[in-house]
């Protein structure tokens, strides 16, 4: 598809809210097709792979100091939006930078909000997720 949505069909936002579908926008960078280019990037396909439950790329887009061995995921949580509130840095051009977000989700029907400072930092070249702090 070159942009434009084929006649009746719908084009949906991503996971992670972009105005692209999660086809143009998340999943390529998940599937490893293309690199993160920013930490917010980064921070947008991370949520969308909780969206889709993709354990593999969160433990490989996590940075090696601070994953973990393994990622569990609860078949019960369903997530529900992501809201970008700040970027700090994390721009091409620069080794680290953080993103404040907040992301919705609901596990067994209860609503939830995880709010965070998550930071990032590049590695040769590549965008990796660092830890971050609840706030």
């Amino acid at each position: 598809m070159s942009g434009k949505a084929r006649q009746g069909e719908v084009l949906q936002k991503c996971h992670c809210g972009a105005a692209q579908g999660f086809s143009q926008c998340c999943e390529p960078v998940i599937s490893g097709s293309a690199t993160a280019e920013t930490a917010e990037q980064l921070m947008r396909s991370r949520y969308s792979a909780f969206v889709v439950r993709d354990e593999s790329y969160l433990l490989a887009s996590w940075h090696p100091d601070t994953r973990p061995s393994r990622v569990r995921l609860d078949a019960e949580q369903r997530w529900l939006g992501l809201v970008i509130k700040a970027t700090q840095a994390g721009c091409a051009t620069d080794d680290n930078g953080t993103v404040e977000f907040v992301a919705r989700f609901k596990v067994n029907g209860k609503g939830h909000r995880l709010h965070e400072l998550s930071r990032f930092d590049k590695v040769a070249g590549r965008w990796y997720y660092r830890d971050g702090q609840h706030l």
